[in-house]
């Protein structure tokens, strides 16, 4: 599922909310945990999942075409747990 479709789904459930304000609802969190995020924060969604960052240190990679050496960068990435919630209701569904 992508964005657009996540909004038209939301949009059709709630009939009495338009589509824009729908996108912009949406926005507005996406935006939120963003910020969070490049804080440092973690976002927790009970039921859902937590998102936090991870440090990934600098290493010495290899180029797959020439197997040459090559310097990676330190960064930061996101990662995200599922919640309980969300992990015994995706077991339930594939245990059927």
């Amino acid at each position: 599922m992508i964005k657009s479709e996540l909004v038209q789904r939301i949009a059709e459930a709630n009939p009495h909310l338009y589509q824009r304000d729908v996108e912009n609802i949406i926005d507005a969190i996406l935006d939120e945990v963003t910020r969070a995020l490049a804080r440092g924060d973690r976002v927790e969604l009970r039921g859902f999942g937590a998102f936090s960052v991870k440090s990934r240190p600098a290493r010495t990679g290899r180029n797959p075409r020439t197997g040459a050496q090559v310097k990676v960068m330190e960064k930061v990435v996101p990662y995200f747990k599922t919640g309980k919630e969300m992990r015994e209701r995706l077991n339930r569904r594939a245990g059927k």
